[in-house]
C-alpha cells in the first residue's frame, strides 16, 4: 500500500471522528433552561424554539413577534407559546422581565432548548442551561 495515500485518508477520517464527537458532546439535556432576550425586534417575524426531551420527539414552538417589541413583551409572548405547547410536564415562567425559564415537573425527562429559527432582526437571544 502506498503510504503517501494512507496519511491524507487517515487525517480525513480523524477529522470526521472529531467533528462527530463534538456534535455528540454538545447534546447536554438539563432539567431547567433560561432563554434571555435583549434589545428589540426591528421587524415583524417568527421565533421558533425547539424543546427536545431525552428519548422523545422534539416539540417546535412558534411565536409571532411584532416589530418594535421589546425584550419584556417578547419574553411574555414566548412564555405563553411555550405554556400552550408543552403542557403539564413543564413549568414556564418569566424572570427579570426579559427572561423565560423552562423547567421540568415530576418525572418529565431532562430536555434541551434550542433556537430552531428566527426571522427577527435586532432582537438578541441567548439560551443557557440552569
Amino acid at each position: 500500500m502506498n503510504r503517501s495515500l494512507f496519511r491524507p485518508a487517515a487525517a480525513f477520517i480523524a477529522a470526521i471522528c472529531i467533528l462527530m464527537s463534538t456534535t455528540i458532546a454538545q447534546a447536554d439535556p438539563a432539567g431547567k433552561w433560561r432563554v434571555e432576550f435583549s434589545s428589540r425586534a426591528d421587524n415583524d417575524g417568527v421565533l421558533t424554539l425547539s424543546v427536545s426531551p431525552e428519548g422523545g420527539a422534539p416539540v417546535d414552538v412558534e411565536t409571532r413577534i411584532a416589530a418594535k417589541s421589546g425584550a419584556d413583551s417578547v419574553a411574555r409572548a414566548v412564555r405563553d407559546s411555550l405554556k400552550a405547547s408543552l403542557g403539564k410536564g413543564y413549568h414556564v415562567e418569566t424572570d427579570d422581565g426579559e427572561d423565560v425559564v423552562v423547567s421540568r415537573k415530576g418525572k418529565t425527562p431532562k430536555f434541551e432548548v434550542t433556537l430552531a429559527s428566527s426571522s427577527l432582526t435586532g432582537l438578541e437571544i441567548r439560551i443557557k442551561r440552569e
